[in-house]
């Protein structure tokens, strides 16, 4: 059986891993439904060591709450369809708790990818260092 994996090009590098389809079924339709998706990678403001796309231009639909976490692992991505803060992507690098100036926020857990924590962590500081880089996010066969 094929399933599908999310990837994440970020210039010369490319970042996969599983899409948690069980654990978050409507969310991963959601993101099925906009990708291949072209954007920015920009560093948090607020969560600590993480990055995130902003996707405030996507109708997501009525995507409810499930697989939702405040507190993500390294390597986890979050699609957050904006109760109450901007739609977004959110990729936890390091220690993160995903907040706003709204407070705190659960996203959506669709995704882990297969990362080193080296890997990660060079991708947070960059944009940290460097700003904002340019991303593509699809879906690749496994």
């Amino acid at each position: 059986m094929t399933t599908d994996r999310l990837e994440l090009q970020v210039g010369e590098e490319t970042f996969s891993g599983a899409l948690l389809i069980e654990e978050a079924p409507e969310s991963v339709a959601a993101l099925r439904s906009f990708l291949p998706h072209e954007s920015e990678l920009m560093h948090v403001r607020w969560s600590g060591y993480a990055v995130w796309v902003n996707i405030d231009e996507v109708d997501l639909g009525a995507v409810p709450r499930e697989n939702h976490t405040v507190y993500p692992s390294r390597g986890d991505v979050l699609l957050y369809p904006g109760y109450r803060n901007e739609q977004e992507l959110l990729l936890a690098c390091g220690p993160t708790c995903f907040k706003s100036p709204a407070g705190e926020l659960a996203g959506n857990h669709v995704a882990t990818l297969d990362a080193s924590r080296a890997e990660l962590a060079a991708l947070e500081v960059k944009t940290l260092e460097e700003g904002v880089q340019p991303v593509t996010i699809r879906l690749v066969a496994e």
